[in-house]
């Protein structure tokens, strides 16, 4: 005994705008990777800094789009404290600090507008801005 398929009777019950509306869907949720990908293409005709702040005041100011070298920079946020800083190409991180936790220096490498790599006890923040005010999201809390 042939036991049939149980889609032929569910083939007959969708409509022609069915197949429309369904295809339209599938269309329209591939639209958020298009923005994206638009916004991100605009992204790399500005240039990116990496901004050194210490006590909230910036000490450095590093050019990253372009930027082919490899350095390595120390700071003396406190006596008896310090960071080392690695910047190799466009991208910059923490690599060593004697601090207890080492939070920043596993942040790893950033290289994204809006990204930041903060060493709290130390007060020191790196921070990738962009000379486009677009690219730059900023917070606002209104009390």
């Amino acid at each position: 005994m042939r036991r049939s398929f149980p889609i032929k009777k569910y083939l007959k019950m969708v409509k022609p705008f069915d197949i429309i509306i369904v295809s339209l869907l599938i269309v329209l949720s591939f639209s958020p990777v298009v923005v994206f990908a638009m916004k991100n293409t605009s992204s790399e005709s500005s240039d990116l800094y990496a901004v050194i702040s210490i006590n909230g005041e910036v000490v450095d100011r590093f050019l990253l789009t372009g930027n082919k070298e490899h350095q390595l920079i120390t700071y003396y946020p406190a006596p008896g404290r310090y960071n080392i800083i690695e910047i190799d190409g466009e991208r910059i991180r923490n690599k060593e600090d004697n601090s207890m936790h080492q939070v920043a220096v596993r942040t790893d490498w950033i290289q994204s507008p809006g990204e930041t790599s903060l060493n709290l006890p130390h007060r020191l923040l790196i921070e990738i801005v962009s000379d486009n005010p677009e690219l730059t999201e900023i917070d606002v809390l209104v009390q």
